[in-house]
């Protein structure tokens, strides 16, 4: 890139300005851990011998070091005391391998983070350093996979220290050993070295390479070994096929070692060879490699033989922009600032020296092209790099047949690729001023063509990286152009980046558009109203799409260059997309910018559309159609605000096509298969806008043909997918509440009686269908019923969809359908409004109140599940929401509607679902709860315990409480345990959660309650209280598994917290006695081995409670021992052994060995038979009455239980 001239003080004040911005945007400000790493690099010599400290240090030093990976210029000033510290272990004889290895580790962390360029100077590079670090390559072995590091970073200091000014014959001495054998001379010893590690597998490779560029290029060993070394690394290439492993590895090697050495040689030097290097690489077709990277270093050392054969020279001809001063650009407002620069003569020629262009040129310039295709970015990016050097030195007719040639990549016949590549490739062109001014009026075509690339492969696209590249392009242009060269295009330019900043699909593209536009606006200063856009779409803000699209567009649009060309790029490219997101977002939007330019959408848009909307191809009749319903909205919407007719944007031939849409589909039965899944809810939407809109079109009879659709996509619900159903059903609910609104009313405010009896009798029928897909759209089509359609059939109505929410065995699957049955209820009571003393046919009045408490209040109690899990919670989450929208809509009204029971039911139901373990729905519940508890306007009345709620949730925490997180819920909603009426409700919530499988939800919960347990343990009454209520839950829900297995388990962790030891001193309490008989039904022919082994566990806490109980508690134990299942049998005998441990009272000291004997000793999985014996014998000792074999009746299934 031309490097232009300064222009007095200005530009060096606004040239400090910059980089004050540059420095600011900095996170880090010096390297701070530079004490701690001095500690750490001096402790190496203590932790080495501790793999675990070896490697705690290790990351330390890792972690330290990747914080300055984007700013590793801050080590710069302590590289010389790091390296030296670690030099001192290497060069210490006395440091051992594993320290040795460590500190070149270290090292090599190093010149990760800095780059080897730099920290390879900083090597000693003395004569004296040449023999120890040869001899300590020699010493390592290129094999070892845990040693590579040391070999990489020898070899970097041995390509320093080749750079010694002196003979390397003078190192050899005598070459002549005391035996007589002929030593090797040191050039061939380092060129040995370097041709071994060119051929490894590992980094060493690399630095092999960087080897050869520097110790091949010193005159001694040109003379004497270039020639032979180029002929070694051609012939192991030629040998070596990229088929292979061993041949990728090798021809890796061979490249970068041909590619550095022709950048690092001079190039008098290498020109003799780089003829015959290229045919080599010629025949080795590397183009047809699947290995990236041989492709990419093929493209390098293209580039480097091309620079090879022509001179090292700057081209004269080459364009140079002047000033670049941000600020006087920015200051210059709209006027162009006149740079200064340097004009191209057009007959610069003669001061340049003639020379001829070598045939090879032509060959390197064709590789370089079909690199810029390659599929790997970056092939293209090494590829676009080469071209921008090599036409750099080229003559100026040939430099712009490179440009023409660049240009043929942009056809549509091309793939995304070449496209990639060439935008890259003019970027480099552009930034190296290579690109002169006359090729720019055919160069932003390309720009424009670029960025908005999206070529549809499959179900998906491709064209990103090619957007992204144009902006880069567009980035380039901005610094390497004078403003006036550009004025032409601004408007073309800046409307395009501004249309990829707010429209593009993808976010790394609209921030990259974003930001070539700021650079734009700073570097060239005429892009309209250029600073108010970029505070408007900066960097963050283009970030969502959707606000993108809906908020940033209108404010854009408000500037009069932009408004049409986004109009234009969303019809055009935006409304068929392929994304269905994009073309719903896009129709959005062209509702926003209606506004901005009604005349142009009614007049032109609308017209364009309209074909589009019964079109073949189903992505642009999706979005036409859409696009179409929401222009028209948004016209009609604008007519009303001014007080013009409705229908004051169109013409009759545009109403025409409106309404010829659905019948146009109709007839060409596109609602029919997959297609249809977007027609109905694109003409469904159409629908509803268009009566949102109030089209004149009633009586007519497309109001018939609407209604048709409407009722066939609700009944066509269970053929779509399960991915468009919800939408459909939206769509066709949304668009029948909007036409009924609209086209069923009469002057009276009333509905057609016929029309009315039909519609409402219709829907209800199909309340009672077979498949649940339909109920669910029904219930939600009568939901969306108006009041005037619903007067005088309300009830009917709701009967109908009480019937839906029942659960019956034909349809105890349905919970989507019981759901949108409860959506439907709350949404009729909202509709139809409340009149205490009103008829139960037209208002929630005093007669159906309590009906329609009662279908709500039965489905918080819907538990179903089935292979999706607990279904049931969509019912109980849609009842709690349908009990608050009536409760508050009562209260706000009648609240004497309201009796004291129901509030009562909902209360604790809420309170019972608040303390679950799911989380969603204990959210859910929760909201609700404090909802009703805090609605004060005016309040919910006949709340149970109002104050103590209050105190236990104060308002001010009611938006803070997290009821998702177990550790917030749990702690308060416990205290209602202390509430009589909500107590049997809370713990029987609690009973689930306590008893559960999530780790925190069970340990809260568990904590919380035995946290309550602990304040009520001196209160004889509320414990007696608290144990009854928990008694009666356990009989409501015996064996009902979803309360009675985690209830079980929950009894197990009280007992063994010691929950009950108040009763524990009274012998033959009622409370153990009646638990431990409602442990024994619960278990009865149980062959639920959770619950079985839950049992086990209560079993063994209630042997601490004294009485008659102790000797059935044990009986029960050691009839578990013979259960048919072993793993009940092991378990029984293993909790047994530990409740004897715990409890040693309860047995005689003298017999207490024998009994543990037996338990521990017996393997209790093994067949019954020979474990009855044990066990009675276990039966004597403990004075037990064995358990007695009885015969199963006949009929049932054979063999016998125990009893």
């Amino acid at each position: 890139m031309a490097v232009g001239e300064t222009d007095g003080a200005g530009s060096e004040e606004s040239g400090s300005r910059e980089a004050d911005v540059i420095s600011r945007g900095n996170i880090l400000e010096s390297f701070t851990e530079s004490q701690e790493v001095r500690a750490l690099l001096g402790n190496l010599r203590t932790v080495y011998g501790d793999p675990v400290a070896q490697e705690v240090i290790v990351e330390k030093f890792i972690v330290i070091m990747d914080k300055y990976q984007e700013q590793p210029h801050l080590l710069d000033r302590h590289l010389e005391w790091m390296m030296n510290m670690l030099l001192d272990i290497i060069r210490d004889s006395g440091s051992p391998p594993v320290l040795f290895h460590l500190a070149f580790k270290f090292l090599y962390i190093i010149t990760k983070v800095r780059g080897y360029k730099l920290f390879l100077r900083l090597f000693p590079h003395e004569v004296t350093d040449l023999q120890p670090v040869l001899d300590m390559i020699v010493d390592q072995n290129p094999k070892d996979c845990e040693t590579w590091e040391t070999r990489y970073m020898l070899l970097l200091w041995l390509s320093m220290i080749c750079l010694i000014p002196f003979d390397l014959a003078r190192f050899d001495g005598n070459i002549l050993s005391e035996e007589g054998h002929t030593r090797m001379p040191t050039m061939d010893r380092i060129l040995e070295i370097a041709k071994c590690y060119l051929v490894v597998s590992d980094k060493a490779r690399d630095a092999a390479a960087v080897l050869v560029s520097k110790f091949i290029v010193r005159p001694d060993v040109r003379q004497k070994r270039m020639a032979d070394f180029l002929d070694w690394t051609l012939s192991m290439l030629s040998k070596s096929s990229f088929q292979s492993m061993e041949g990728t590895v090798v021809m890796n090697g061979m490249l970068q070692a041909l590619a550095q050495l022709f950048k690092h040689g001079k190039r008098e030097d290498c020109l003799p060879y780089a003829a015959t290097v290229l045919e080599c690489l010629d025949n080795c077709k590397l183009s047809e490699s699947n290995q990236m990277v041989l492709r990419k270093l093929g493209m390098k050392l293209v580039q480097r033989l091309g620079l090879t054969f022509v001179k090292p020279k700057v081209a004269k001809w080459r364009y140079q922009r002047g000033c670049r001063s941000l600020a006087a650009n920015l200051q210059a407002q709209s006027s162009v600032m006149q740079s200064q620069k340097i004009t191209v003569a057009a007959n610069e020629a003669e001061d340049d020296e003639e020379y001829d262009i070598p045939g090879e040129i032509e060959n390197v310039v064709e590789q370089l092209l079909v690199g810029l295709k390659d599929k790997d970015t970056i092939v293209r990016w090494s590829a676009a790099k080469g071209i921008g050097r090599i036409t750099g030195r080229l003559p100026k007719e040939l430099a712009d047949d490179v440009v023409g040639s660049l240009l043929d990549c942009f056809s549509f016949q091309e793939t995304d690729n070449a496209w990639h590549g060439g935008c890259l490739a003019l970027a480099e062109l552009g930034r190296r001023g290579l690109l002169l001014p006359s090729r720019i009026s055919d160069v932003v075509p390309v720009i424009l063509k670029a960025l908005t690339y999206d070529e549809k492969r499959g179900s998906c696209s491709v064209g990103s990286n090619v957007r992204d590249a144009a902006c880069y392009l567009s980035w380039a242009f901005a610094r390497a152009y004078d403003p006036s060269e550009l004025i032409p295009f601004i408007n073309q330019i800046s409307s395009a980046l501004v249309i990829a900043a707010v429209f593009d699909r993808d976010v790394n593209c609209r921030r990259a558009a974003s930001a070539a536009f700021q650079e734009n606006v700073g570097r060239q200063g005429t892009f309209p109203h250029g600073i108010d856009i970029l505070t408007a779409a900066d960097y963050f803000a283009v970030g969502n799409r959707v606000n993108c699209y809906l908020t940033i567009s209108v404010y854009i649009a408000g500037f009069p260059e932009y408004t049409q060309p986004m109009i234009d790029h969303l019809v055009n490219m935006k409304i068929n997309h392929w994304d269905s997101v994009i073309r719903e977002l896009s129709t959005k939007a062209l509702h926003n910018l209606t506004p901005r330019a009604p005349e142009y959408m009614a007049n032109v848009v609308l017209p364009r559309l309209l074909p589009l909307s019964v079109g073949t191809d189903l992505h642009t009749r999706h979005g036409a159609i859409l696009a179409c319903a929401e222009i028209t909205h948004a016209l009609c919407k604008l007519a009303e605000e001014n007080n013009r007719s409705i229908t004051y944007y169109f013409n009759g031939k545009s109403l025409e096509g409106l309404k010829q849409i659905h019948q146009e589909l109709c007839s060409r039965q596109l609602y029919r298969g997959l297609g249809g899944e977007l027609m109905r809810p694109a003409v469904c939407t159409l629908i509803e806008k268009l009566s949102l809109s109030k089209m004149p079109f009633k009586g007519d009879p497309i109001i018939e043909g609407w209604q048709w659709l409407i009722n066939d996509s609700l009944r066509s619900l269970p053929l779509a997918s399960c991915a468009a159903r919800q939408h459909v059903k939206e769509s066709a609910v949304s668009a029948l509440s909007a036409l009924c609104n609209e086209y069923y009313i009469n002057e009276n405010g009333e509905a057609d009686p016929a029309l009315q009896g039909e519609l409402v009798t219709q829907y209800i029928s199909e309340l009672q269908s077979t498949e649940q897909m339909i109920r669910c759209g029904f219930s939600l089509a009568l939901g969306a019923l108006p009041r005037f359609l619903l007067k005088g059939r309300l009830q009917q109505v709701l009967e109908g969809l009480r019937k839906v929410t029942l659960i019956t065995p034909r349809d105890v699957s349905f919970a989507e359908s019981r759901r949108d049955a409860l959506i439907a209820i709350a949404e009729i009571c909202q509709t139809v409004g409340v009149k205490g003393e009103g008829s139960q046919e037209e208002y929630i009045c005093k007669d159906n109140v309590a009906q329609i408490y009662a279908t709500l209040l039965n489905c918080v109690t819907d538990y179903t599940t089935d292979s999706r899990g607990d279904v049931g919670g969509w019912v109980r989450e849609a009842a709690m929401t349908s009990l608050m929208k009536v409760t508050l809509l009562l209260v706000q009204n009648e609240a004497e509607l309201i009796n004291a029971n129901i509030c009562k039911q909902i209360m604790c139901w809420l309170a019972q679902q608040s303390a679950e373990k799911i989380d969603k729905f204990r959210a859910h519940a929760g909201s609700v709860f404090l909802t009703l508890l805090h609605f004060d306007s005016p309040p919910v009345p006949h709340i149970p315990h109002r104050e103590e709620l209050e105190r236990i949730f104060p308002r001010s925490e009611a938006e803070t409480l997290n009821w998702n997180a177990a550790s917030e819920a749990f702690p308060r909603i416990t205290q209602l345990l202390a509430l009589p009426a909500y107590q049997y409700y809370v713990l029987l919530g609690l009973s689930v959660s306590v008893g559960g499988l999530t780790e925190t939800t069970l340990r809260y919960s568990a904590q919380s309650l035995f946290d309550y347990m602990k304040n009520i343990q001196n209160d004889s009454s509320a414990m007696e209280g608290f144990c009854e209520t928990l008694l009666k839950v356990f009989e409501d829900n015996l064996r009902n598994d979803r309360v009675s297995v985690p209830l079980l388990t929950m009894l197990d962790q009280m007992l063994a917290n010691g929950c009950f030891d108040i009763f524990t001193t009274q012998g033959n309490h009622p409370f153990p006695v009646k638990l431990l008989h409602l442990c024994k039904e619960e278990i009865k022919r149980s062959k639920d081995v959770r619950k079985l082994r839950s049992s086990i566990g209560v079993f063994c806490g209630l042997i601490q409670f004294q009485g008659d109980m102790r000797e059935k508690v044990l009986f029960q134990l050691l009839l578990l021992l013979c259960h048919p299942f072993p793993v009940i049998r092991k378990t029984t005998a293993s909790q047994v052994y530990e409740m004897l441990i715990t409890y040693s009272e309860i047995i005689d000291p003298a017999i207490v060995d024998e009994v543990m004997a037996i338990l521990s000793d017996s393997n209790w999985e093994a067949e019954v038979a020979e474990l009855r014996e044990k066990r009675n014998r276990l039966c004597d000792l403990m004075k037990v009455p064995k358990p007695q074999l009885v015969t199963k009746p006949a009929g049932t299934h054979t063999g016998a239980h125990i009893s």
